[in-house]
């Protein structure tokens, strides 16, 4: 397989709401203008199709439904890869659905499809009560995919506070990592940078972190920051507020160069357990 040394790449910022018609063509509008920036892969942020508390099964789709159907047509039109974020994926379960990311290969074929593992069950008193576990099942698979710009590893928000998924996916050759989010505000203005800069850096990887922005029924705010992050932990490209797109051409060669000056991933040492110490 040829791999691409150079990459445009493009971050979706949305304020996704309850109408997914209107989160669609809102997300739509702005892949076109990624396109014509020269973006050949554009990420969307988590639950792009639909971002409420309320009704969130009525809203689950298969991997052949409206959402994920039209993202392949757009995909296939423009001749990009195109990462869909995540949206609500019917399981078999009634009573809970999957949060689903898919990654979209330039032909409109499915390339990979990722379910979060880790559910964001959090309550901080006065400023943050979320159970994403009432609605959602876990995804029990590490995932990653082969593209013609070399292998990327696939995660959803909440993962990235779990270091150990993102070293499996380096341990599976992933060069670029996406995190598409719906990262809240209060956490976020903490912990969202510090942490996505830490994941690049401990694995010497490209993170695409793909945001919701603003507030959402029942009136719950995210984050934003959209922003794109090489192996050295340098952000080069940050959204603004709002709604909008961030560009970054990744080149491959600054990863090559970081693993080699230091080449810390070869340095690894296998720890022992042991309760006791030793002489």
């Amino acid at each position: 397989m040829q791999v691409l040394h150079k990459l445009r790449v493009a971050a979706v910022q949305l304020n996704s709401q309850e109408d997914v018609e209107a989160n669609l063509k809102s997300a739509e509008s702005l892949i076109e203008a990624a396109v014509a920036d020269g973006s050949r892969l554009v990420v969307l942020p988590e639950y792009a199709n639909y971002l409420a508390e309320t009704d969130k099964l009525k809203h689950a789709e298969t991997l052949e439904g409206r959402t994920i159907s039209l993202f392949r047509k757009i995909a296939e039109k423009h001749g990009v890869y195109l990462h869909c974020g995540s949206f609500i994926e019917k399981s078999e379960d009634p009573n809970r659905a999957f949060n689903t990311s898919v990654l979209i290969g330039p032909q409109g074929e499915v390339v990979a499809v990722y379910r979060k593992i880790h559910l964001f069950d959090v309550v901080i008193p006065e400023q943050v009560e979320a159970r994403e576990s009432a609605t959602i099942k876990p995804g029990r698979k590490v995932v990653v995919a082969d593209t013609d710009f070399g292998r990327v590893g696939l995660t959803i928000c909440y993962d990235l506070r779990f270091p150990e998924l993102y070293r499996a996916l380096t341990d599976k050759g992933a060069r670029l990592i996406f995190v598409p989010a719906a990262f809240t505000l209060y956490t976020g203005k903490d912990h969202w940078e510090p942490l996505l800069r830490a994941r690049a850096i401990e694995n010497q990887v490209f993170i695409i972190a793909a945001g919701q922005f603003g507030s959402h029924p029942p009136g719950h705010m995210c984050y934003g920051n959209s922003m794109v992050i090489d192996p050295w932990g340098t952000v080069i490209a940050r959204a603004a507020e709002g709604v909008g797109y961030i560009i970054a051409d990744i080149d491959w060669s600054i990863q090559e160069r970081v693993r080699r000056n230091l080449p810390c991933l070869e340095h690894r040492a296998l720890l022992e357990t042991g309760r006791g110490g030793s002489v």
